[in-house]
């Protein structure tokens, strides 16, 4: 009865935060997701699906977290047209994003990210941060 009850209220709290997250999060969680399964399930030798289980959570809920603190990042630096850093508070992770220049016929500004864990550079990239909204003529 309580294990049931402890993984219907943990589906039920991963449902309700999915409600407010990107696109990128999900990509980043996905991929977190499948990078850490694969990780537990060569740690735990003892029970290979606990470790996948186990591996690919707390994976998928790093990845999504990390990709949505570098959009943030990339939207607050390309607005205020100043560099942006976010560092974890015990400083294994740090994201920093550097404004690089606007268009103006595609109202998109250019923002320089790089992101290092554990003191090495993981990610170094253009992202593209686009003003207004998005429409298109579909239903």
């Amino acid at each position: 009865m309580n294990k049931s009850l402890t993984l219907s209220l943990a589906i039920v709290l991963l449902l309700s935060a999915t409600g407010c997250t990107t696109t990128q999060s999900y990509q980043g969680g996905s991929a977190g997701a499948l990078l850490g399964a694969a990780a537990g399930a060569l740690i735990d030798k003892h029970n290979r699906w606990r470790g996948a289980v186990l591996g690919g959570t707390i994976g998928s809920a790093m990845g999504a977290i990390t990709t949505e603190i570098a959009a943030r990042a990339a939207r607050e630096a390309a607005f205020s047209r100043q560099p942006v850093a976010y560092e974890s508070n015990d400083g294994w992770q740090r994201v920093e994003a550097r404004p690089m220049g606007y268009d103006a016929r595609t109202r998109c500004h250019k923002v320089h990210e790089k992101i290092w864990q554990g003191g090495k550079l993981i990610k170094d990239y253009i992202r593209e941060v686009c003003e207004g909204d998005k429409t298109e003529n579909r239903y």
